[in-house]
């Protein structure tokens, strides 16, 4: 899609609600139901070159909750929408809806059915830069495991999980509740801006959550074209290409 000249925002749309759908990921499909047993949705997305983005946060019953975030920053002047509100936007909106959660929703690779009640975590993203230069970034999650009803974390955030400007795009994945308190994306994008290359700055997001008790990952991609992957937890599934470099597939160091 990139080698074709499409736009930063809509790869990283595309990208993220593949995944979603794919069920093989905690997003989308993936998800696990929280503790009143129903499964609740979180996703953003954000174009660097204008700073629009949208989000939605605790929706339920959508196939893909990024395609609703994306509409959200295109057809309504917020930035986010919750609950029944952004339920009643996407089926105004006519966004795919799960007909029957019973059978739609499957466990994820490398999640077993004795742990769904467990505080595991789990997202996707996606980051891109395109021709034009333009950068853009998207997230999505079902949420922790045996989360409690109306939970939601860093995903949907715009500045905590998802940032993109004109110089950089970040996506980021762990336990929402310390990213969030560690300052998230925007601390990693700020820290490039002051000085800082963006392992540094990645570097010490991560520390500043470990050190609050939590792990995370983070997708980056800069204007000049650099990709960073990096975590503190034990491994990350994460796979980037560029015009410059091979594809690189990995979860393990």
């Amino acid at each position: 899609m990139l080698e074709a000249g499409q736009r930063a925002l809509d790869v990283v749309e595309f990208a993220v609600a593949e995944m979603e759908s794919s069920g093989l990921y905690v997003a989308g499909r993936g998800s696990a139901p929280n503790t009143a047993g129903y499964v609740e949705l979180d996703a953003s997305i954000m174009d660097g070159a204008t700073r629009e983005a949208g989000a939605v946060a605790a929706i339920v019953g959508v196939t893909n909750p990024i395609r609703v975030a994306k509409r959200v920053m295109q057809e309504t002047p917020h930035v986010m929408l919750t609950g029944q509100g952004a339920l009643a936007f996407a089926r105004h909106q006519g966004c795919s809806e799960v007909d029957d959660p019973g059978t739609y929703y499957v466990l994820p690779v490398g999640v077993y059915a004795n742990e769904i009640h467990e505080q595991k975590h789990g997202t996707v993203g996606a980051v891109a830069l395109d021709q034009s230069g333009g950068l853009a970034a998207a997230t999505s999650t079902g949420g922790t495991f045996g989360k409690l009803e109306g939970r939601v974390g860093d995903s949907p955030m715009i500045g905590a999980g998802t940032w993109a400007d004109d110089d950089i795009a970040i996506s980021c994945t762990g336990t929402g509740e310390h990213i969030i308190r560690a300052g998230g994306a925007i601390s990693i994008a700020y820290k490039v801006k002051a000085g800082a290359t963006p392992e540094q700055a990645i570097d010490e997001m991560l520390a500043e959550v470990k050190r609050l008790g939590g792990d995370a990952g983070i997708i980056l991609v800069s204007g000049s074209g650099k990709i960073v992957m990096a975590y503190n937890s034990e491994g990350m599934k994460r796979a980037a290409v560029s015009a410059s470099s091979p594809l690189v597939v990995a979860t393990f160091a």
